[in-house]
């Protein structure tokens, strides 16, 4: 990259990582501007993502989402569209392609170097100093090698000690395999996944993606190079659980992802009522393999854990698989109703698990997940919830996913906001890897306290703990980068056609860059996807005849009347009715909302925007301690 070049007007100065037109100067990161000088190396020409990946991280496992918003930020600097890109197109399914005319400016590009990805570098093994890497001119010692890469990981350490063992820093632990040739014992098998991947993100030191991305790989046939490319990481844990009568049997191994290599495997064979202890036996086990280092609080949290009633037990563990169903059914055919009933189900079993141990603390932290899951919820919610936040926390204070709980009835109801601060914060000491109390705390720093480049900071670390799903969207949002906001929404919808929370976000950034049609087509779409479809056809009918503001008017009317036998947010009616200028009947709802304490605290919130200017809206937020903007 050592010569500049023009970019239709622009002047791209790699060394520099600038471009600069008319006196604007504009700095890239120096990854950004990698992409940017590949495209210009091929212009006119469309490179698959696989190439681009290849050539700017040669060496290192990252998502497609990192691409995704390198070419964000590429458009952003050149002040493109990409609905109607004058620099860079999507090419749905096959990569991108650099339409804007390419000159050098000394007469040569000088990108050959950057044409080709370079070579991938072989992990160096060694003992006493000898190097076993190195290429091979016998074939005595290509057999002994093919020999040494078929035996089992302990014949490997015995032969070559621990010596060298590649750097790992990220992990992904894949589904375990249920083996035991019964179906129904898949619970199991996920609870196994999602408690080990619990103990494994307690170390700071070490980057674990979140259960939400990895169960996406469930009998997954990809290649253990690619799925770990996809989720930015260079270490895969993957193994087998096999469940028989009283006894549980657990086989791991840790795979170097960038050659596919095998460098530590074990199998544990436990009595069930120590199946707790085995997580954290086998995250000791592999943290110990990559030597990682551990403060003592931390390596203490991982030896903690008690004895568990077998039933109970099995009963929070059937919860737990209840709760993946639930949240499975969401994006499927009448997936709310089918979301309810799993809902339903999994508040059960955890509910029979605290009467069969009512000292086991996740139990209760189930019936709250279930509680919070329900697409259905009832008015009095966060009241009957708090007790059990407080009982979990009572029985286990190191339990971070009761603090990250505990924040958001802190935050959502009590309007405690220094409260739920430390909450989040107590969370994110115990779990760093927790990508769902990153994200929360982010919304907290930029909706509370208006922080919003720290909140981005924390949307970015989300994003690269959860890289299967979207956070970047509340961090655009947050920084009313609502046209960039839109783009990843627009994806989301397609890959989730049933998700009525992703066409209600659509709506929103539609309704706040004065798209009319498209904000009532996702409003249409988002009350059919409830079974509101008269709602739906009737905001069409009004469309039509009469226009968005009087279609806006219909709907506020159709939502109030359903209040009176559904529960429909008081805020949610106040924002419709703000979006249609009735900002007296916004605020009578608004008030209704904070009588209820529900929704109010996201008052900073863009879709507010239409209300703010108001001195009813200011009064509001002193009322709720929110700074007045």
């Amino acid at each position: 990259m050592n010569g500049d070049l023009r970019v239709g007007t622009w002047l791209v100065q790699p060394g520099l990582n600038t471009i600069s037109q008319n006196g604007t100067n504009r700095q890239l990161e120096p990854k950004v501007m990698e992409v940017l000088v590949c495209l210009a190396h091929h212009p006119g020409e469309t490179l698959p993502k696989e190439q681009l990946l290849k050539t700017v991280w040669p060496d290192t496992f990252v998502s497609d989402d990192v691409l995704v918003r390198s070419i964000s930020e590429i458009r952003r600097a050149f002040e493109d569209d990409a609905r109607e890109s004058k620099f860079i197109q999507t090419i749905p399914k096959r990569g991108y392609r650099l339409v804007a005319p390419v000159e050098p400016v000394n007469g040569h590009l000088g990108l050959a170097s950057v044409s080709k990805p370079p070579a991938s570098k072989e992990p160096i093994f060694t003992r006493s100093g000898l190097r076993l890497g190195i290429a091979i001119g016998t074939s005595a010692t290509v057999a002994l090698l093919i020999l040494l890469a078929l035996a089992p990981a302990n014949t490997w350490r015995k032969l070559v000690g621990k010596g060298y063992v590649p750097q790992i820093r990220s992990l992904a632990v894949l589904p375990l395999q249920n083996l035991s040739g019964d179906p129904a014992q898949d619970y199991f098998a996920d609870a196994m996944t999602e408690e080990l991947i619990t103990e494994l993100s307690r170390i700071r030191a070490l980057k674990v993606i979140s259960r939400t991305s990895v169960m996406r790989y469930k009998k997954s046939d990809k290649r253990l190079p690619e799925i770990a490319r996809e989720l930015g990481v260079d270490g895969i844990v993957e193994g087998s659980v096999v469940l028989s009568g009283g006894q549980v049997r657990i086989t791991a191994q840790l795979i170097y992802a960038l050659t596919d290599t095998n460098i530590w495997a074990e199998s544990y064979d436990r009595n069930l009522q120590d199946v707790l202890g085995l997580q954290s036996t086998v995250a000791s086990a592999i943290a110990d393999e990559i030597r990682v280092t551990m403060s003592a609080g931390e390596q203490t949290q991982l030896h903690s854990w008690r004895p568990v009633d077998l039933e109970a037990h099995e009963a929070y563990l059937r919860g737990r698989y209840h709760l993946q169903l639930e949240q499975d059914a969401v994006f499927r055919k009448d997936g709310v109703k089918l979301a309810a009933a799993e809902a339903e189900k999994a508040e059960q079993y955890f509910r029979e698990a605290i009467q069969k141990d009512p000292s086991y603390a996740p139990s209760y932290l189930g019936i709250w997940d279930a509680m919070l899951s329900s697409p259905l919820p009832d008015r009095n919610w966060a009241q009957r919830s708090k007790p059990l936040l407080l009982k979990a926390l009572q029985l286990d204070n190191s339990l971070a996913e009761a603090h990250r709980d505990m924040a958001f009835v802190l935050r959502f109801y009590d309007w405690d906001w220094a409260g739920a601060k430390r909450e989040y914060q107590r969370a994110l000491e115990l779990a760093p890897s927790d990508a769902e109390a990153h994200a929360d705390y982010a919304d907290f720093l930029g909706l509370v306290e208006g922080r919003v480049q720290d909140a981005t900071k924390e949307y970015e670390l989300a994003q690269s703990l959860d890289p299967k799903n979207d956070h970047m969207a509340d961090a655009f949002y947050v920084t009313r980068q609502f046209d960039r906001a839109i783009e990843l929404c627009q994806s989301q919808a397609q890959t989730r056609p049933g998700d009525f929370t992703v066409h209600l976000w659509l709506a929103d950034l539609y309704a706040l860059t004065n798209r009319p049609e498209n904000a009532i087509s996702e409003w249409q779409k988002a009350t059919a996807a409830v079974d509101y479809r008269e709602m739906s056809e009737a905001i069409g009918r009004a469309y039509t005849k009469r226009g968005y503001t009087e279609a806006l008017r219909v709907f506020a009317h159709e939502l109030e009347v359903s209040s009176r036998t559904s529960f429909i947010p008081p805020w949610f009616i106040a924002s419709i009715y703000g979006y249609a200028g009735e900002k007296d009947k916004a605020f009578i709802w608004l008030e209704k909302a904070y009588d209820a304490r529900d929704g109010v605290d996201g008052l900073r919130e863009p879709k507010w925007d239409p209300l703010r200017n108001d001195p009813r809206f200011a009064d509001l937020l002193r009322r709720v301690g929110l700074p007045v903007q």
